[in-house]
């Protein structure tokens, strides 16, 4: 008997880093992510949602956007933006943004960041700005490279430092020694619920 081929979701996200953990997320469930659209802000995501949901009434799709400071609670904010989800739909929001599902793996971080995992924050999903929280374990590493990498120079006016992207992809995309997410959803709800989505489109 043939090994049936992997599902294909096709995705929705605010920028790389996004893509970056939903790739990886949909990889380790046993799936592909196909084509994945937006990659330019969470304004251009919720334009497109409503024709997003419309075509996963016929194949199997993931959205994935950050709460940010725009509600209080995902799941009001969530059905709020879309009342009525399509059967192959799976429509995500990272609490508060998508930083603190890495932060939720505190001891693999504390390992790539270069600073000790006592010193990452327990419960990710209660920070205000994980992005900031994120920058300030940089700015504590104790290697050289992570901070000139990070950390935005001073006086730039910049939030992050020019390969904070990167850095984060790097560590997300490392499997054998990198970001687990199935150890970060035991800190993070909204990453145990994106996986729980996942498996389910997974799943047929």
């Amino acid at each position: 008997m043939p090994t049936p081929s992997p599902v294909v979701i096709t995705g929705a996200v605010e920028g790389a880093l996004d893509e970056a953990v939903l790739t990886r997320l949909v990889n380790q469930l046993g799936a592909t992510l196909g084509v994945v659209y937006g990659r330019n802000g969470k304004p251009t995501v919720l334009r497109r949602l409503r024709g997003y949901n419309q075509a996963a009434r016929f194949s199997p799709w993931v959205v994935l956007i950050d709460l940010d400071e725009d509600a209080q609670c995902a799941p009001p904010y969530r059905t709020a933006l879309l009342p009525h989800t399509a059967s192959l739909m799976c429509f995500r929001i990272a609490v508060r943004e998508i930083e603190a599902w890495l932060l939720a793996d505190r001891g693999r971080l504390g390992e790539f960041l270069g600073v000790a995992a006592s010193r990452v924050p327990p419960h990710p999903e209660t920070i205000q700005n994980p992005k900031r929280a994120m920058v300030d374990l940089a700015r504590r590493s104790r290697r050289r490279d992570i901070r000139e990498d990070m950390v935005p120079r001073p006086g730039s006016g910049r939030e992050v430092g020019p390969a904070y992207t990167s850095r984060l992809i790097e560590f997300v995309a490392d499997s054998p020694r990198g970001w687990r997410p199935e150890v970060a959803a035991r800190s993070s709800n909204s990453l145990e619920r994106c996986l729980a989505c996942l498996r389910r489109l997974t799943r047929g």
